[in-house]
C-alpha cells in the first residue's frame, strides 16, 4: 500500500525538505496534494475531496527517519 508514493518521496525528498521542511505533506500517486501543519489538517483537509485510504500522509524531513513510519490515511478517526 502507498509504494508508488513512498519512492516518489523517497526520490524527491531532498527537493521536498527544501521546500516543505517541516510540514505534513499528502501525496497521491507521484503528486503532492498539500503541506500542512498537522497529520490532523492533512487528514480533514484532503477527505474533502479524495476518498481515504487513496492518498498518504506524509511527514517531510530529511533522513530515512521520515518515512520509517508512515499513516495511512484510512487508519486516522476524526471525531
Amino acid at each position: 500500500m502507498f509504494q508508488e508514493e513512498l519512492e516518489f518521496f523517497k526520490a524527491n525528498q531532498t527537493n521536498l525538505v527544501n521546500q516543505y521542511k517541516g510540514k505534513i505533506l499528502v501525496i497521491k500517486g507521484k503528486k503532492v496534494l498539500g503541506a500542512y501543519n498537522s497529520t490532523i489538517e492533512a487528514f480533514t483537509k484532503t477527505v474533502k475531496a479524495h476518498k481515504p485510504g487513496t492518498f498518504m500522509i506524509q511527514p517531510c524531513e530529511p533522513g530515512p527517519e521520515a518515512y520509517t513510519v508512515t499513516i495511512s490515511s484510512n487508519e486516522l478517526m476524526v471525531t
